[in-house]
């Protein structure tokens, strides 16, 4: 069981404030999108729920305890991510993937699949342990900005974890890419308990909660097709940024 719970959640970098009261509730093996313009809090909101600051008010609780309570490492543990400033380092892509940790081939080659880098990397005369950039070999390969956001996809769909955090996660990837990752995102995280964080409102299409933020606050919370419905500040989001495509 993974349910998670926010209550009243306020957050200040100094005398700004950047969440505002924040209290939303996500059952186990549900997939909430957080969405509204930069600057909103999502990104903070997430990096709260992973312990990575604290908040200046309110509380979050997994299943039913804070979550200050838990061990810091283990709590971090139930967590696969992908943020917008991923790292990759100058080992090999397997090395990248597992990160360092032993090895499942299976898991390893269905995470390489779900990704969408199989092509990249069976293309490579090293397959996957051809080394990223050419700090330890001069063979080593330089991928483009897609490629690596795919093989950080790859690294968290192999951890596997029980929660995933997804913060722009198709950012550098072209629209046809970015179409099949949000296609199997339903089965990716399927049973498992996940935000995705977007300001692109194209990738809400998929998810059944949305949870729209603007400056600080919960503004809506619905499916997509109850957000148009109800013309508010999701609407006109997504149809400005609609209107953008088609004008382009």
């Amino acid at each position: 069981m993974n349910a998670i719970e926010i209550k009243n959640l306020h957050f200040s970098y100094g005398k700004e404030n950047v969440l505002d009261g924040v209290s939303l509730c996500l059952k186990e093996g549900r997939l909430a999108i957080l969405a509204g313009e930069n600057g909103a809090g999502k990104t903070t909101l997430t990096l709260l729920l992973m312990r990575m600051v604290e908040p200046t008010e309110g509380k979050i609780l997994l299943n039913g305890v804070d979550i200050r309570e838990y061990d810091e490492r283990e709590y971090r543990n139930l967590f696969s991510t992908v943020f917008q400033d991923y790292k990759l380092f100058s080992f090999t892509i397997q090395d990248n993937i597992t990160a360092l940790n032993d090895v499942n081939t299976l898991q390893m080659e269905s995470a390489i699949d779900r990704s969408g880098i199989r092509k990249k990397i069976s293309a490579l005369d090293k397959g996957v342990n051809t080394y990223i950039d050419k700090l330890y070999d001069n063979d080593g390969v330089i991928l483009s900005g897609g490629e690596s956001q795919r093989l950080a996809i790859a690294r968290a769909l192999y951890k596997d974890a029980p929660i995933y955090v997804l913060d722009e996660p198709t950012a550098a990837l072209d629209p046809r890419m970015e179409n099949e990752i949000y296609m199997k995102f339903r089965d990716i995280t399927e049973e498992k308990t996940t935000f995705y964080i977007t300001h692109r409102l194209a990738s809400t299409h998929f998810c059944d909660r949305i949870i729209v933020l603007k400056d600080g606050e919960i503004e809506e919370i619905g499916s997509h097709s109850e957000l148009m419905r109800s013309g508010g500040y999701y609407a006109e989001l997504y149809n400005m940024q609609a209107q953008y495509y088609m004008e382009n």
